[in-house]
């Protein structure tokens, strides 16, 4: 008998289970978004961190460790410095606009800023690659099931689609806040027996650096395709992903949001240590595997205990899991929200709305399902959605919130322009950019400079039809 397989079974059993108890309390589309917007600091903080700490975090960062050594740190501490961002200046602001005006997605607050076609071409585009993080969720999971018990790609991607499809749909953001509260008691149970075993069998941290055979595994700053760059592809999309801003909406006031968040934060950049640790140690005992993203499942499977090494691989589920219910948030809320309500019925009743969001839910989840199925990797799949988000949302958030007299032609400006610089240069260098200026990173500057120019025309033309008396 797979003793580890059992545990892992029993273990997305019981959040099924909890999920679904929980779901009989969601009857209003206001509990199933925002959770009433009663959250304390302790259900945000589990939630925020919860959905922080997924596919790229784990399997994804260890597997960046297993193949560029310490540079990998900045996937995840990239993270945790963007959600300080978000916890000490963006967030109260956004916490302030959802609750003076009732705002449910960031949709929400996009119409509310601009007007309906900023909301509808945003929500379009980030269906597109939220659809892509789910998947890179879903196929970390794979990875762990086929370790673990020779499943199939799609058979992983299938029970994972099917657990957090099913307990989501169910409850919503009040479900996921209680649910994340235990998966990230097993996550931190996990890692922390697991840490000093791994250092046990590879010599201590001195035994760790010594067998380090390439000497950029040792360089914090870079070293292969990682490094400090993550800062600027990953930083953005976590200050104003609409999963995040979200979850802060159903926070019960401003201070829940600045504790919560950039606590959660300060956590992801201690965390930020731990797969590169992995990752290491990976290459030291098992250097010749198939993938780099296969390093994590591999080293708790076969390094450890039984029970510890099913409780790490557990560990591994609920992050996988964690992040993927809140990506199905995203994708539930801005297509109920966001389109149906306010393209389609627009005089939609509250139980029509929380019916559509269930089954938007039900048809994200299937969509990730085939999605993962047919992409071929962790970090492949999250970096089109991370380059998406900060390209076409960054700049219209941020300019909403700290800039009075921008308005809809800046933020159109900045969005159909960075979208077009980043695919341009994505096709013309096959995905590589010109040096360290990625094809995000082009699509992200060109966002910043399109909305500028919009905007200091605008200045300019009003300054001068006052000086002419128009």
């Amino acid at each position: 008998m797979n003793t580890h397989l059992v545990f892992l079974v029993a273990y997305l059993v019981l959040l099924t289970v909890l999920g679904l108890w929980i779901g009989r309390l969601v009857t209003s589309a206001g509990t199933f978004f925002v959770a009433g917007r009663k959250l304390g600091p302790v259900l945000i903080f589990s939630t925020m961190l919860a959905a922080n700490i997924g596919a790229g975090s784990t399997v994804g960062a260890t597997g960046l460790g297993y193949r560029d050594g310490l540079s990998a740190w900045w996937w995840v501490g990239s993270a945790g410095i963007g959600s300080i961002v978000l916890g000490l200046w963006v967030g109260p602001k956004m916490w302030e606009a959802a609750t003076r005006h009732n705002l449910y997605t960031v949709g929400d607050y996009l119409e509310f800023r601009y007007n309906k076609a900023v909301r509808g071409i945003v929500a379009a585009l980030l269906w597109v690659g939220t659809l892509a993080i789910l998947a890179g969720q879903l196929i970390a999971l794979a990875w762990v099931l086929n370790v673990v018990a020779g499943l199939p790609k799609f058979a992983g991607c299938l029970a994972g689609g099917a657990v957090m499809t099913i307990y989501f749909a169910a409850g919503g953001l009040l479900a996921s806040a209680w649910v994340n509260i235990l998966q990230l008691v097993v996550l931190a149970s996990g890692f922390t027996l697991a840490v000093p075993l791994v250092l046990s069998s590879v010599g201590g941290l001195g035994g760790l650096m010594e067998s380090v055979a390439d000497p950029g595994g040792l360089n914090f700053w870079g070293n292969g395709k990682s490094g400090w760059i993550y800062l600027v592809m990953l930083g953005p999309a976590f200050i104003i992903s609409p999963g995040l801003l979200q979850k802060i909406y159903g926070a019960r006031d401003r201070r829940t949001v600045r504790i919560a968040v950039t606590s959660q934060g300060v956590v992801l950049l201690l965390f930020a240590f731990a797969p590169v640790f992995f990752g290491m140690a990976a290459r030291v005992l098992y250097p010749d595997l198939a993938r780099a993203e296969l390093a994590l499942p591999t080293l708790l499977m076969n390094s450890l205990p039984i029970g510890i090494g099913s409780l790490a691989l557990a560990a591994i589920v609920s992050a996988e899991i964690s992040s993927a219910d809140a990506i199905l948030f995203m994708l539930a809320t801005s297509l109920s929200q966001d389109l149906y309500r306010r393209f389609i019925n627009p005089q939609a009743t509250d139980r029509q709305i929380l019916k559509v969001a269930r089954w938007a839910a039900v048809t994200g989840g299937t969509l990730g399902i085939v999605l993962a199925m047919a992409l071929p990797s962790v970090i492949g799949s999250l970096g089109i959605f991370y380059s998406l988000l900060s390209v076409s949302l960054f700049v219209p958030v941020l300019a909403g919130i700290y800039l009075r007299r921008c308005g809809v032609a800046e933020a159109l400006t900045a969005v159909g322009g960075g979208i077009l610089l980043l695919l341009g240069t994505h096709l013309l260098t096959g995905g590589e950019g010109f040096g360290i200026f990625r094809p995000f990173v082009v699509g992200l500057i060109g966002a910043v400079a399109a909305f500028l120019i919009v905007h200091i025309f605008k200045l300019m033309r009003g300054r001068n039809r006052i000086g002419t008396g128009i």
